[in-house]
């Protein structure tokens, strides 16, 4: 089955992207990565230092694998974008996700300075996966903007709650036109499994496998769910009956016999 996700001119098997912050060593982010199957990875730029050859992530990032610079840290439009750009001249490359977050308490992303950032970065040549609260509204607004992929939260980052949002996400992902990739609040991979059956192209995750008593092994769990939930997906499982319905027969055995 060529089930190939396709953003900014890559293509990925692998439908499971993964962070790289919060690791208690950057020694795991290897083994994690390959366990997880990811072939896209985020990287914070603040860790990104060429000329330091212990403390550089990039270093840490399997060969092969795609990097989406994070403009974490940053509170406005323009502030994401010096970001980015300075990823770009660290040897990040083109991918960018756009986090802009002025809200210390719950860490809401800002809707409007992110639009303002991925039209700038968008118009440079960037390929920019904004990190949103679920607006449907919005998303088309980001698709006109030259958007890669929209990748609304599933609830708040770090909270492992899961999907919290679904109602708007499966809004999101009918209307969209660009890939979707739930991100943040993802904390097992039956949450995972649960954005891919609703329909999503994709889930990031960070935090539920980096703080894992065992990232490598939460890793390639969360890239088993990942893939069974897509597969159910193409699978066009049945939704919920109000009724009961046989697996078998209830007819034509030993004669339709009355009593035993």
């Amino acid at each position: 089955m060529d089930d190939i996700l396709r953003i900014g001119g890559k293509e990925f098997r692998s439908r499971f992207f993964l962070g790289t912050g919060k690791f208690s060593s950057s020694k795991l982010i290897p083994d994690a990565v390959r366990a997880s199957g990811s072939e896209l990875v985020t990287v914070a730029v603040r860790r990104v230092d060429p000329s330091a050859k212990e403390e550089n992530m990039l270093n840490f990032i399997p060969q092969g694998v795609t990097v989406m610079a994070n403009t974490s840290g940053a509170r406005n439009a323009l502030e994401a974008v010096r970001i980015a750009r300075i990823s770009r001249e660290l040897g990040c490359g083109n991918f960018v996700k756009i986090e802009v977050i002025r809200d210390n308490k719950y860490l809401f992303p800002d809707n409007e300075e992110t639009l303002a950032a991925t039209k700038t970065l968008a118009a440079e040549g960037f390929v920019v996966m904004p990190y949103i609260l679920p607006d449907p509204v919005l998303c088309r607004k980001l698709e006109d903007a030259g958007a890669a992929s929209v990748m609304p939260l599933g609830s708040p980052i770090g909270t492992n709650k899961g999907i919290r949002t679904r109602e708007l996400i499966e809004i999101i992902i009918e209307n969209s036109n660009v890939p979707v990739v739930v991100d943040a609040g993802i904390g097992l991979p039956s949450h995972a499994a649960e954005a891919m059956e609703m329909g999503a192209d994709a889930v990031l995750v960070n935090t539920a496998v980096a703080t894992a008593e065992n990232p490598v092994l939460i890793a390639e769990a969360f890239a088993l769910g990942v893939r069974a939930g897509r597969l159910a997906f193409l699978a066009n499982a049945r939704s919920p009956l109000n009724e009961a319905s046989p697996s078998s027969p209830l007819t034509g055995f030993l004669g339709d016999a009355d009593g035993y």
